[in-house]
């Protein structure tokens, strides 16, 4: 017995001893990262304080600081981010889609900046502003050279000042008094019926209220219709606020259900997102339209409606995004935009595509490996996969435009004839029946023919290059009228390729076209005819048990 306690006495101690020295092992890795950091904030001070000092030219202080910062974020990930106060506003608009200013897109057309999209029911529609429209002076001086970003800023403004510019429109200036209003970018620009049962939400954000404008829009289109199908569009939504991704779920969702969690190296700030309020309809037949441009919150929403089996993906794999950022104060009104933590949906999968804590020796960053990737199951056992955004249940193969056409909207001659149509023809009916005459596109070819818009086939590229692999290998002279012959022969004829390509050519004018009459909405709308994604998804509504069988098929 006292063998025994002697024997107890000496594993106490050794279990002290071992605890002690653990304790003093994170003491220590605790000090060397202090000393480290300590360490190297002293050296960039020294740094800066010579270079200031010494310098041949005078520097910019404020200027070096914030390259240094962001080159050293650079080093992490694109989403963590400084903000200087400077930059604040732009962020705040991010964050929630509000700003004062005359509410229009606009884009670069040669030397001068033009009207592309104004917002329905603000500012700038309001005063007659058109898609085409340029911007020759804003207060009195010319705007000539001016970019994007800084004609944007010198547009916006607190809401109920003005801002006086002119425009150019068929050669005619033209001045305008504008008042600035509080400019909210909505999160859903359209919702309506595709055919007589099926309903489409375009989702295009996640700033706040977005989950109300769904549900609203969903509302609208069963008060109003005989709503038997759900179309949500995320296709091109980039993400934004977490929690508005779980209040759309939620729509769909019963309440208490888990539709997001994340983890981070902040054991306190990680957290499960759950529904919070009853929801709005469990049982409507729901698809979800994604494509690469899905990212962040869009993937939250069509993860966790795939992972909860309520509903079906249709599209291209999401981009990928599965980090999330928390915006922490700095001094003198500055903000970092931090990673944080990584986001699992319902089935516990992480679908971040890019692994930026692993970067190959150049610096780029390389995907997870299908070999890393780990398989999930959703409510009802379906496998999912991670590492790598979300894989839709359909997939659809995109068509790719036809190289003329790629030219021609580079070109923006797309845009310039929509913009001469507008200005001869005051009205076109309704959106969805509007078509382009045979004698609207003889107009068209009419109004291309003395226009560049050169290119090259995928033909011509690879020959170019079998032309150019032949000069450095010293091999050209051997084969030139060989690839002279060819190259004449696979010559394109642009009028050749307009006719062959009328069909694509004619969808892209008339949804140009319309959008000059009724603004997003209507450009929506034009398309859903040649819509490959909203196809499928009709195809299906329409294939009940195929539908069904998605749903409940373990695969």
């Amino acid at each position: 017995m006292i063998y025994l306690k002697n024997m107890l006495s000496k594993v106490k101690r050794y279990k002290l001893v071992i605890a002690f020295a653990f304790l003093g092992l994170i003491s220590f890795k605790a000090t060397d990262t202090y000393f480290e950091i300590s360490k190297n904030m002293d050296l960039f001070s020294s740094v800066f304080k010579e270079i200031n000092t010494y310098y041949v030219d005078e520097i910019d202080a404020g200027k070096l600081t914030k390259k240094a910062i962001d080159e050293m974020l650079n080093t992490l990930d694109p989403y963590t981010n400084y903000i200087s106060e400077a930059e604040a506003e732009d962020f705040r608009f991010q964050m929630t889609g509000q700003y004062g200013g005359v509410g229009a897109q606009i884009g670069m057309k040669g030397d001068y900046v033009v009207i592309t999209d104004p917002y329905e029911g603000y500012p700038a529609q309001k005063e007659g502003l058109l898609p085409g429209d340029i911007i020759v002076e804003i207060e009195g001086k010319s705007s000539k050279g001016k970019s994007t970003s800084e004609v944007s800023k010198l547009l916006k403004g607190q809401a109920g000042t003005k801002v006086n510019i002119t425009i150019k429109r068929n050669d005619v200036e033209i001045k305008k008094s504008i008042l600035r209003e509080e400019i909210k970018v909505k999160n859903v620009p359209y919702y309506g019926m595709v055919n007589s049962e099926t309903g489409i939400i375009k989702l295009t954000g996640f700033t706040n209220d977005a989950g109300k404008e769904v549900r609203d829009a969903l509302l609208e289109l069963k008060k109003n219709n005989n709503l038997k199908n759900v179309i949500l569009d995320v296709r091109g939504n980039p993400g934004g606020l977490l929690h508005e991704a779980v209040n759309i779920v939620n729509i769909f969702i019963p309440q208490g259900q888990e539709v997001v969690f994340t983890k981070g190296k902040v054991k306190e700030w990680e957290k499960s997102y759950r529904t919070l309020n009853p929801s709005t309809d469990e049982n409507i037949p729901l698809i979800v339209l994604t494509n690469h441009g899905s990212a962040s919150a869009s993937e939250i929403v069509s993860g966790s409606i795939q992972d909860l089996d309520r509903g079906i993906v249709i599209g291209q794999k999401t981009f990928g995004k599965g980090l999330v950022q928390s915006t922490r104060p700095l001094n003198y009104n500055a903000q970092i935009k931090i990673t944080t933590a990584k986001y699992y949906t319902p089935s516990g999968r992480c679908i971040q595509a890019l692994d930026y804590s692993h970067r190959n020796e150049d610096g780029s960053v390389g995907s997870v490996a299908d070999s890393l990737k780990k398989a999930f199951k959703t409510k009802i056992g379906r496998k999912v996969l991670d590492g790598g955004g979300v894989d839709p249940d359909i997939k659809v193969e995109q068509k790719p435009l036809s190289k003329i056409a790629e030219s021609l909207i580079y070109k923006q001659l797309i845009f310039d004839f929509a913009t001469q149509f507008r200005n001869k023809n005051s009205s076109i009916g309704d959106a969805k029946s509007f078509k382009l005459k045979e004698s609207d596109f003889a107009d068209f070819k009419a109004f291309i023919a003395n226009k560049d818009y050169a290119y090259n086939t995928a033909t011509e590229t690879a020959l170019l290059e079998v032309k150019k692999n032949a000069e450095e290998e010293k091999y050209f002279e051997a084969i030139k009228t060989q690839f002279e012959a060819m190259k004449q022969s696979v010559n394109h004829d642009k009028a050749a390729d307009i006719e062959k390509n009328k069909d694509e050519i004619i969808e892209l004018l008339e949804e140009e076209i319309v959008r000059r009459y009724f603004y997003q909405k209507g450009r929506i709308e034009a398309g859903f005819d040649n819509d490959q994604d909203v196809q499928e998804a009709l195809k299906l509504f329409a294939d009940k048990q195929r539908y069904n069988q998605i749903l409940t098929t373990v695969r």
